[in-house]
């Protein structure tokens, strides 16, 4: 194949096919490329992470989305991190949220002067040194100007809102610069006999859709990626073996609207709590090794803080991804990648991230293969990084109550890891390559609030005398403290937008 590719074809809607058709539109135009976008409505779509990461605002600000009527669109809140509740132990919690911790001082990062701060004081909150964590907990948010010379407390956050919604606010978006939707139900894939890149793809009712490039959201099943061209899959589960998710929303109830997403560990798994305009969204990310989908439904139901709008929905997966996820003219999107459970909100930004390389690496005359080793080479090293971290968080605990607990916390781990996890135990040091998504405050947050603490710290946090360290860290405690204070609570700011609903 070595013709200009001018007609692109997404096979499925959601929220990865529609993020795709809104990016393409707004990048590369439909005035020189024909895009269209086949869903149909008997397919439903999974939809179980509604909550992002910061990245998510810059996806937004390329297709210039206003922000405001984005969070009506889509019933949406604010997000300034995840409050993991009995990770390391039942009933401990801590908070990982976006944004750094403090100020790096004397030309190294400020965890290694907190390390010696928290053996001379005792106090091993790190929360208190990092404002987004402060705001949280005082259920506060406000947007902020970006961090200067003078002022280095700005918010930093994300967003939590209805997947479905925001499919269907981008659908709007791209349709109206151009895309084509066409409803209908592929039945099969036509391809080239030499070549064997795919050609067209066959509606049940309806025409077959001839392109240049196809890009597969279809989901779970892989359509194009593994039904037609077997690309394999790469399977984590010996690492991440939970392998169910019982998603259910319920009524919202009276209280504050929180700035964060929950995580609680839990017998054989862990239930996320997202909080919604509208709802809250709760889930219960198991392995069925150790508890029946009955069960986990159960305690599901019997956990929420709302009436249940709905029963369980039950999702089945397989951790890992495609060993190709450009495979010939193919690309995977969304699902049909891979899934990594919803531990870090990384499942939109994994989508996010192949649409942006896809961008700037979209071939112009032909597919060519070194374009698509390099491509799979980059969205792997993406994968690997999130899988590693997300193991962090089962491996590193203190649990070891249940069945569940005990086989995490003493299975072998990847050496990515563990070389890491050792350099952080021996030094203090977060070993994190500048490509990588998790950066050290990320990993920093994730071990020390699950109860690895370094032995050592960088010796330059001890040049200064303990009186000037204090003084220091003082200074930063009453910056973070004015910052918050002068910040709105998150209800009265959404608010404002005017998109908050009365609850039910």
């Amino acid at each position: 194949m070595n013709k200009l590719i001018t007609k692109v074809v997404i096979v499925g809607g959601g929220t990865a096919g529609w993020m795709t058709a809104a990016m393409l539109a707004k990048t590369m135009g439909t005035q020189a490329y024909d895009i269209t976008l086949i869903e149909s409505e008997q397919i439903g779509t999974v939809g179980v992470g509604e909550a992002t990461i910061p990245p998510i605002q810059m996806f937004n600000s390329v297709l210039e989305l206003d922000e405001d009527e984005f969070i009506r669109e889509t019933n949406a809140t604010f997000k300034l991190g995840i409050r993991f509740n009995s990770w390391f132990m039942p009933g401990s919690s801590y908070f990982h949220p976006f944004g750094f911790m403090g100020q790096d001082m004397d030309g190294i990062g400020f965890p290694h002067f907190w390390m010696r701060f928290a053996r001379l004081s005792g106090n091993f909150d790190f929360g208190r040194f990092n404002v987004e964590t402060m705001a949280a907990s005082d259920n506060r948010f406000g947007r902020t100007p970006p961090a200067d010379g003078r002022e280095k407390y700005s918010i930093n956050y994300a967003f939590q809102f209805d997947a479905a919604l925001y499919a269907a606010y981008l659908g709007k978006y791209a349709q109206k610069r151009g895309v084509k939707r066409v409803e209908g139900m592929v039945v099969a894939v036509d391809q080239d006999a030499e070549s064997g890149f795919v050609t067209g793809v066959r509606l049940k009712e309806g025409p077959t859709i001839a392109g240049d490039l196809f890009i597969d959201c279809s989901g779970f099943r892989g359509l194009l990626i593994e039904e037609t061209l077997k690309a394999g899959y790469e399977n984590w589960s010996e690492w991440l073996p939970c392998d169910r998710a019982a998603a259910v929303p319920c009524d919202r109830t009276p209280g504050p609207l929180t700035p964060y997403t929950t995580s609680t560990a839990q017998e054989a798994g862990w239930q996320w709590r997202i909080p919604l305009q509208h709802r809250t969204g709760n889930g219960y990310v198991f392995c069925s090794d150790f508890i029946s989908e009955d069960a986990a439904c159960e305690n599901l139901l019997g956990r929420l803080d709302g009436a249940a709008q709905k029963d369980p929905k039950v999702l089945r997966f397989t951790t890992g991804h495609r060993r190709k996820i450009w495979d010939k003219n193919v690309i995977a999107v969304g699902l049909a990648s891979g899934f990594l459970e919803p531990l870090e909100s990384t499942s939109i930004h994994l989508t996010q991230s192949v649409i942006t390389k896809l961008i700037g690496m979209f071939p112009k005359f032909g597919v060519h293969q070194s374009v698509i080793d390099q491509f799979n080479r980059d969205i792997l090293a993406d994968y690997v990084n999130v899988k590693d971290f997300l193991i962090a968080h089962y491996k590193v605990t203190g649990r070891e109550d249940t069945p569940f607990w005990k086989r995490c916390k003493y299975m072998d781990i990847p050496d990515s890891l563990k070389h890491r996890l050792e350099i952080f135990k021996t030094t203090g040091h977060i070993h994190v390559q500048p490509h990588e998504l998790l950066k050290e405050a990320s990993w920093f947050a994730v071990l020390v609030g699950q109860g690895l603490f370094p032995d050592n710290y960088h010796p330059l946090a001890d040049t200064i005398s303990e009186d000037a360290l204090r003084q220091r860290l003082a200074r930063i405690r009453t910056g973070i403290t004015d910052r918050v204070n002068g910040l709105p609570a998150h209800d009265a700011f959404v608010g404002r937008i005017g998109a908050l609903r009365a609850a039910g």
